[in-house]
């Protein structure tokens, strides 16, 4: 038997979670550095995934199928196309620096303090999330699936609730009662959104008689399975309820703000680089390839949704004065992009749309992790408190910039090329909603330069003057993902190879072909 590779990239995370909580309570140190070594070797197996799977062979590749609940039809089945492919490899590029960037932010605070801050529980928390992640984009049993959907909401749930930003201004008990409310906000917005799809799941086995996504999708291709227009309709309701909140789109969006303001920054870029892509990546695989009619029967609702995640993300991101609501807003707005992509039912915009997630992932990391090390050394998240900063800390302002300029997709970094794509691919097809979405590119110029300006450039203000430039340990968590936005901004083309094969395959899935041109090229 060969060796069971996907089930290995999700597992070792997992018992790396179990090891890193088990460390003794005096080896604080010694729980980061497993931790991080458990995330490196993760990422070591997601290149060897990356490197074997091959983009024109089958459609899903290092498949692993073995029997699980058999009287209930749930099988343990694992299997990766591009698209998964894709995002297994972010997020294990992105939990290292992720473990790197939080090394002290659940170290012991002052010494008297009544507040402890479990050390090993904060990093076995973020590995466990790693693996549930990752067995979420292996998983082709719906019902195996699910579970793992909803089980990542257990440690982030502790993430958000106990380990919350010291930059909060107010006494201990506010600061706490504030992480609850945002902790309580996350999991009960995902738990309703999975208890309403736990209907829909229930709904397709008794309908198809298993969970097998291959097995479904090839008896609804040759006829054997045949749903009702309403059946199917119902159960695309179901799933993409709980894809929506994840993901998450307007108005299912209000607890990302507040998720994202209480936690530490990594845990931020946790929520919205990698857990939120859950949500967008299933749209794909389930609500397409399981439910093509209705999928198709729902765009133009989801396309006017998605267009207004991304102009109300916009303009409440240009009104805020918190870095960390902004960057929330701002994900709210670009994940709207990325639905639009999808539901716009072309190969650009899918393209796009995947491409977007990967790019996203990056950016967003870049610049929250960079905004987390200012917020840290000032001690306030509040726009209006900095002033100057580029000044006394040129490094810092510069990633900062680089970071911002990525989330405004300038050209020449990652996020320009898909953000590019979704909008060819949604202007060919519905021109009206292309051009009202470009709207959001605009938006984001304003909230991403003013918020450079107000925080980097100016006289210097007295609290910053002092402020130390990034170090080493910093440095190491910010320069790769500088790298990387420039290297996929201007080459994109490894990513794309990997995706479009899934792409045309998921176009395949929901019958649809790209529109022909208006006008014909000249021969």
């Amino acid at each position: 038997m060969s060796f069971p590779l996907l089930t290995a990239t999700a597992a070792l995370p997992a018992v790396g979670a179990v090891a890193t909580a088990a460390v003794p309570a005096a080896q604080r140190t010694a729980a980061k550095w497993l931790a991080l070594l458990v995330s490196l070797a993760t990422l070591v197996l997601a290149i060897v995934v990356l490197v074997r799977f091959d983009p024109g062979g089958a459609r899903y590749q290092l498949t692993e199928s073995h029997a699980w609940i058999s009287d209930f039809g749930v099988r343990y089945e694992l299997g990766v196309d591009g698209i998964a492919v894709a995002l297994l490899a972010l997020t294990a590029l992105l939990i290292p620096f992720i473990i790197l960037a939080g090394w002290h932010d659940a170290d012991p605070l002052e010494t008297g303090s009544k507040r402890w801050r479990p050390t090993q529980g904060f990093f076995a928390l973020i590995l466990a999330v790693e693996a549930m992640v990752i067995i979420s984009f292996e998983a082709t049993d719906v019902f195996l699936f699910y579970i793992f959907f909803e089980a990542m909401l257990i440690p982030m749930y502790f993430l958000i609730g106990g380990f919350g930003d010291r930059a909060h201004a107010g006494s201990d008990e506010k600061a706490a009662a504030q992480r609850s409310y945002a902790a309580v906000k996350f999991l009960l917005y995902n738990l309703v959104g999975g208890l309403i799809m736990l209907a829909a799941v229930i709904g397709l086995y008794v309908v198809a008689g298993n969970f097998s996504l291959a097995e479904i999708a090839q008896a609804r291709t040759n006829g054997s399975l045949h749903m009702a227009t309403s059946t199917e309709r119902w159960l695309f309701l179901g799933f993409f309820f709980a894809f929506a909140v994840k993901a998450p789109l307007w108005p299912l969006h209000t607890w990302l703000p507040n998720a994202m303001q209480e936690s530490t920054a990594p845990v931020a870029v946790l929520i919205t680089a990698v857990v939120d892509k859950v949500g967008t990546f299933a749209m794909l695989r389930f609500c397409l390839q399981l439910f093509p009619e209705a999928s198709k029967w729902a765009t133009p609702v989801i396309l006017v949704l998605a267009v207004i995640s991304i102009i109300y993300g916009a303009l409440l991101a240009v009104g805020q004065r918190d870095i960390k609501r902004l960057v929330a807003y701002a994900s709210i707005s670009h994940f709207g992009f990325i639905i639009l992509g999808i539901f716009a039912m072309t190969s650009q915009g899918q393209s796009g749309a995947t491409l977007y997630m990967v790019n996203h992932g990056i950016s967003t990391a870049a610049l929250m992790l960079v905004a987390g090390f200012l917020i840290s050394r000032r001690g306030s998240r509040l726009i209006a408190d900095y002033g100057g900063v580029q000044k006394v800390a040129p490094v810092l302002a510069g990633t900062f910039l680089i970071g911002g300029l990525a989330t405004l997709s300038l050209p020449g970094l990652a996020p320009f090329v898909s953000e590019f794509l979704v909008l060819v691919g949604t202007f060919t097809r519905y021109p009206a909603i292309g051009i009202i979405a470009t709207l959001g590119i605009v938006l984001a110029a304003l909230y991403t330069l003013v918020l450079y300006q107000r925080t980097m450039t100016g006289p210097v203000k007295p609290e910053v003057s002092a402020m130390p430039d990034l170090r080493a340990r910093e440095l190491v968590v910010v320069a790769p993902l500088i790298v990387l936005l420039i290297f996929l901004g201007v080459y994109p083309k490894p990513v794309t190879d990997i995706v479009n094969p899934a792409v045309k395959q998921t176009m395949s899935d929901v019958h649809k072909t790209d529109p022909k041109p208006a006008v014909e090229a000249a021969k």
